[in-house]
């Protein structure tokens, strides 16, 4: 399972397996395709790499589970796909269903450890299971401060995979890395990332995604600016236009006044980095329409319904993040003993 993002230097995984003449037989690809360049949520066909020959199945959409006859001729899977550290970012719920395909099918999975750009810091209310999806399938906090090869051992270990489920995993670990470390990623991990100020938004912006705002999709700046036709006029406005990765982006065509954090610092980590509820709960209450604010989607993102109601009730930053204490403390605990650096 692989992306645009699985390079070695310049060069994509694949090349250089191939190069050293290892049979892949096929290639699986998560959201937004092999290339990386289908949209958010859009479903890809199998296809056939045009450079390669080489089948191309995507599990994402309907088909999501590699299944018996997907692994009839294949001896050995490889994960290698860059994650940024948030429970929404789907690429770890692939993890997850390979990993179930894997034991399922008794064939051993190697994981290719990437660094976490988000990795220094845990933070968020922890998933209520009752609020499972495909962008938040176990109870960890928003942002949970894991590589892939990590998490993939707390899955293993907590017996998280489907039915108890453990997967023989292999993990080829980073060198010279810490969950201190900074990392530029040299390829966006997904279309909608174009940047470091965008990935170190993401895990406080993406909120935005389930409520009547736009987070930028359709600009040049997805995932860094936030606002609406219905705020009050002032000096920075954006209009979403339709795009080849966002045909249909929130509030398409509209003026929308709002705010640009596009400025925000890349050299993270720093101290006291946190997931931002400031901007969420000063839209909620610049929002004229409050009842049309949050949209169904919102509590699979938060994975939890109380976030909703307490900016509702008029909680502040600090009364809510009082309330996520207990489960971060409990989730910290769990987590301490799968990491590897």
């Amino acid at each position: 399972m692989v992306n645009q993002t699985s390079t070695i230097d310049k060069t994509h995984l694949v090349d250089s397996l191939l190069k050293l003449k290892i049979n892949i037989v096929k290639i699986f690809s998560p959201e937004h395709g092999f290339r990386g360049t289908a949209g958010h949520g859009e479903s890809v066909a199998n296809s056939i790499d045009s450079a390669t020959g080489l089948p191309i199945i995507s599990l994402y959409g309907q088909h999501r589970k590699a299944t018996a006859a997907d692994l009839k001729d294949v001896d050995i899977l490889v994960f290698d796909v860059q994650d940024v550290g948030t429970r929404f970012f789907t690429y770890i719920s692939s993890l997850q269903e390979l990993m179930e395909s894997a034991a399922e099918n008794k064939k051993t999975l190697v994981i290719l450890d990437r660094p976490n750009p988000n990795g220094d810091y845990i933070d968020g209310p922890v998933l209520d299971t009752a609020y499972r999806s495909f962008v938040g399938m176990q109870p960890i906090p928003v942002v949970h401060g894991m590589t892939v090869a990590e998490y993939a051992r707390m899955l293993n270990g907590e017996r998280w995979l489907s039915k108890g489920l453990k997967c023989d995993i292999k993990v080829v670990p980073c060198e010279n890395y810490t969950h201190q470390t900074y990392y530029k990623l040299p390829v966006k991990p997904s279309p909608n990332l174009p940047n470091m100020a965008a990935v170190n938004l993401y895990p406080s912006l993406c909120f935005f995604e389930g409520t009547a705002l736009s987070l930028g999709r359709g600009t040049d700046k997805p995932f860094q600016v936030y606002g609406s036709p219905l705020f009050p006029k002032q000096d920075f406005s954006f209009t979403p236009k339709a795009s080849a990765t966002n045909p249909t982006p929130v509030l398409k065509d509209q003026v929308c006044y709002g705010f640009d954090l596009s400025h925000a610092p890349e050299t993270v980590p720093y101290k006291g980095r946190k997931l931002e509820l400031k901007w969420l709960i000063s839209a909620y209450h610049l929002f004229p329409n409050k009842d049309k604010f949050f949209n169904p989607f919102f509590a699979k993102l938060a994975g939890t319904k109380t976030l909703q109601q307490q900016i509702e009730k008029g909680l502040s930053e600090a009364e809510i993040r009082k309330s996520w204490e207990p489960g971060l403390a409990k989730f910290k605990v769990i987590r301490a003993k799968y990491l590897l650096y």
